[in-house]
C-alpha cells in the first residue's frame, strides 16, 4: 500500500492542478491514498513579492479550505484534506473554526508553505494555528527549503517549542544535498521528513542513522501533470518510480512498509487503514 502525504490541487501562477488528475494518478500508479492541500493559498509569488489583493480576496482561506473540503467529501475512501494556512494574511476566524469541527472527519493535518508565505514555522503568527492543532491532535506539514523563512532551522524551532505537535520536513530543504535537513531530523522525536524531491539515497540514510520511523512517502503529484509518478514535464524518469521499484529492495520489508504508507497512517491517525 502507498499513502501519498503530499499531493495538490488548485490553480496559482503557472501551476495548474486539477482533482481528475490526482484521482487518474492514484487509479494508474496504485496510490490508496493522498492527503490534499490546495496551492491557491498561497500568499506571495515565487520571487517573493505578494500576490495582488483581488486574487487574494477571491483565495481567502476558508473559501479555499471549503474547496478541498468538498473534494474530499466526494472522495473521502482516497482523499483527505491538509488544510493551507495563509499566516501572514490571516488567522483563524469563527467560520475557519466551524469548518474544521464540522469535517474533522476529512482533516488530517495543517499544510504551511513558508516560501510562498513568507512566513516561518517558528514566527508568532502561527500560535493561533498551533492552538488549534494541539487540540484536534493535527500534524503540521510545511514545505522547507528557498528562503530563510522556509530553512528546516525555522521548522525545527517550532518543533522544539511545540513538543505536543508533530512536524513534516517537506523536501528536506529543497535544492539542497540535505544534510543540515537530515542532521536536525535526529534531534527531535516529533520531527519528521518526507520523499518529496528527496533522492532515495538520502531517504537510505535517514533509515541507517534514525530508522525507517521518521520518513514519510510525498511527492508533490501532480505538479508535472497527471503522470508525474512517471515522468518529469521533459518526458525524464521520475525520481518516484525508483521509489515505486528499486526501493522496496534496497531496505527491510518493514521499513519499506513504514515509509510507504505505516508512517502516515500513524502520525496522521488514519483510521481506516489502522
Amino acid at each position: 500500500m502507498i499513502i501519498d502525504t503530499h499531493v495538490h490541487i488548485g490553480r496559482m501562477l503557472n501551476f495548474n492542478m486539477t482533482e481528475e488528475q490526482v484521482l487518474y494518478s492514484m487509479e494508474k500508479y496504485g496510490i490508496s491514498f493522498s492527503l490534499v492541500s490546495n496551492i491557491e493559498c498561497a500568499e506571495n509569488d515565487h520571487k517573493g513579492r505578494q500576490i495582488p489583493g483581488l486574487i487574494m480576496k477571491h483565495h481567502s482561506m476558508n473559501k479555499v479550505f471549503e474547496k478541498t473540503l468538498s473534494f474530499a467529501r466526494k472522495n473521502s475512501d482516497r482523499i483527505g484534506v491538509l488544510i493551507w494556512l495563509k499566516p501572514r494574511t490571516e488567522q483563524p476566524d469563527e467560520k475557519f473554526r466551524q469548518l474544521l469541527a464540522s469535517n474533522r472527519d476529512l482533516i488530517y493535518g495543517f499544510k504551511l508553505h513558508p516560501f510562498h508565505s513568507r512566513t516561518a514555522p517558528d514566527s508568532d503568527r502561527l500560535e493561533a494555528f498551533y492552538k488549534l492543532a494541539a487540540e484536534y491532535k493535527l500534524p503540521i506539514v510545511s514545505h522547507t527549503g528557498g528562503c530563510d523563512e522556509a530553512s528546516s532551522e525555522r521548522l525545527y524551532n517550532a518543533a522544539k517549542s511545540h513538543p505536543e505537535l508533530d512536524f513534516v520536513m517537506v523536501h528536506m530543504d529543497l535544492g539542497t544535498d540535505n544534510k543540515n535537513a537530515l542532521d536536525l531530523l535526529g534531534k527531535l522525536p516529533n520531527l519528521y521528513g518526507d520523499t518529496t524531491w528527496v533522492p532515495v539515497s538520502t531517504t537510505l540514510e535517514a533509515v541507517k542513522r534514525f530508522g525507517s520511523t521518521k520518513i514519510l512517502f510525498g511527492s508533490d503529484n501532480p505538479i508535472d501533470g497527471k503522470d508525474t509518478y512517471l515522468h518529469n514535464k521533459t518526458g525524464k524518469r521520475s525520481l518516484y518510480q525508483e521509489y515505486f521499484n528499486e526501493f522496496e529492495s534496497m531496505v527491510s520489508h518493514d521499513d519499506y512498509e513504514n515509509i510507504m504508507s505505516r508512517n502516515a497512517i500513524r502520525i496522521f491517525n488514519i483510521n481506516k487503514f489502522s
